[in-house]
């Protein structure tokens, strides 16, 4: 199964530039690692060019680097390792809006997984296993709004007070399932709410606030 990493936010918007696609596409189309000459020699391109983007996609974290001598020989006189590129194994998923369907699995699966071991009913280990994880997420965000803007919440304030989401990240899942995902939002937000220091938000259940169904007043 391929790793799911944080990949550093420029990694899908450095496709943007033509030169780093094309050399992406090329080394994600190559069963082996892909040398600098070799991208070079591919794409009409001086090496130093493709050098410059081919460290620019490793950078991103969309591909990997490795080094080994082409040659096959090793020992003196055998030259220096070539700078190899190979695709990341690190997934890479984009939606617009932002939506975190799986964050929303793993908490379903946990929770089903638990209640069939301990008994306890299994919306109650999901209100619960939602809270840890948004103290979790709380307690590695710098302020409340940004640990919301993090997961894809989209927090704005509101004239009617208190902060509201611009953004469900389970809206699809909402739609059909709407109690239950309300109440995993509630729970998430409430834990990020405990888990952000010194944070003085109250999260309370409004249906009809934003785009989601909790806002955040100030205590």
């Amino acid at each position: 199964m391929a790793a799911r990493t944080v990949l550093p936010a420029g990694s899908v918007a450095a496709l943007d530039q033509p030169t780093r696609r094309a050399l992406f596409q090329l080394i994600t189309s190559s069963e082996d690692a892909v040398s600098r000459d070799q991208a070079a020699r591919s794409l009409g391109l001086s090496r130093s060019t493709a050098a410059f983007h081919l460290d620019a996609l490793a950078a991103t974290g969309l591909v990997t680097v490795e080094f080994r001598r082409l040659s096959g020989r090793s020992g003196p006189g055998a030259g220096r390792p070539a700078k190899l590129y190979r695709r990341s194994v690190s997934e890479v998923s984009v939606s617009v809006p932002p939506r975190r369907y799986e964050l929303a699995a793993e908490l379903f699966a946990a929770a089903i997984a638990e209640s069939g071991r301990t008994g306890q009913h299994v919306r109650d280990v999901l209100r619960r296993l939602a809270a840890d994880s948004g103290r979790t997420l709380g307690a590695h965000a710098d302020t409340f709004e940004q640990a919301l803007q993090n997961e894809g919440f989209d927090p704005r304030e509101d004239p009617a007070g208190g902060l509201v989401m611009g953004n469900c990240p389970f809206h699809r899942l909402a739609q059909r399932h709407t109690e239950l995902v309300c109440e995993l939002n509630y729970s998430l937000v409430r834990g990020v709410a405990e888990g952000v220091p010194g944070c003085h938000r109250a999260v309370i259940s409004d249906p009809g606030a934003g785009s989601c169904c909790v806002r955040a007043v100030e205590r």
